[in-house]
């Protein structure tokens, strides 16, 4: 009862979070016919365009960062405590910065995937898809029932925050997902200079953890892996976007830390 009187009072959260993204796609929507007039190397370069914008905009913090990394590297006894207080402050400062830059930016870039996709896979978003992604991206649960696209609305998320160069990482439940999500919207980050890296769980033979680059020009002996060039785990680690399970990520993080 409170709760029914206090939506009509205050208005329902969740309605006004979905005007506002609502608002948000509009703004995306009228970008696409400027997109569709550039070429496959100007679309492409876009990404170049949006690395730069977020190196120019902090460049003065990761300046920053590095002063503070070499201060913690030569300081010792209660110094090195203030030292690595300091470097926490840097990164929290950085990071925050990015996150502004990439909620700026955010309409043109998710404007960009969808272009891509059309192009590649032969996808549009539809503007529902666009919403999820930013729900995404804001951090928030998008509940999304079987058939209504989540790997297609991944690709909006993943790709703005890869343009940090932080890495991004796709979770899924089991192999079969994260291999074919891979394979699938691989396709659209290569288009837009994205590393795709895929991880995959222990095989049979105790030595061997199979981890592979999406590479749309390497063919496999095996039509299960096509496009998917195997890779030491460390290199597949190291791409701007990394599909994989929950249980690989999890103990690939407990090994490192245990050698």
């Amino acid at each position: 009862m409170l709760k029914s009187f206090m939506t009509k009072v205050m208005g329902d959260p969740a309605e006004k979070l979905v005007k506002e993204l609502r608002r948000r796609v509009e703004e995306i929507n009228a970008l696409e016919p400027e997109l569709e007039a550039l070429s496959d190397e100007e679309l492409a370069h876009k990404t170049e365009e949006f690395r730069a914008l977020i190196a120019e905009a902090t460049e003065s913090l990761r300046e920053d960062l590095v002063q503070r990394q070499i201060e913690m590297s030569e300081a010792n006894g209660q110094a090195r405590v203030t030292a690595e207080d300091n470097l926490k402050a840097a990164r929290k400062a950085l990071f925050k910065a990015e996150e502004d830059v990439l909620d700026e930016i955010l309409e043109e870039a998710f404007a960009v995937v969808r272009e891509a996709a059309k192009r590649t896979i032969h996808q549009r978003h539809y503007d529902v898809q666009l919403i999820g992604g930013m729900v995404l991206h804001g951090g928030k649960v998008a509940e999304m029932k079987t058939g209504e696209g989540k790997t297609l609305v991944a690709t909006l998320p993943i790709y703005l925050n890869a343009l940090s160069g932080h890495g991004v990482h796709l979770v899924t439940p089991n192999d079969y997902l994260s291999k074919f999500g891979a394979q699938w919207m691989g396709q659209v980050y290569h288009f837009l200079g994205l590393s795709i890296g895929v991880i995959q769980g222990q095989t049979s033979a105790a030595d061997y953890q199979p981890s592979y680059l999406f590479d749309p020009h390497y063919q496999s002996s095996d039509d299960r892996y096509q496009h998917l060039r195997p890779v030491p785990r460390d290199e597949a680690y190291a791409a701007d976007v990394v599909y994989g399970t929950n249980n690989e990520f999890g103990f690939d993080y407990l090994r490192d830390n245990m050698v």
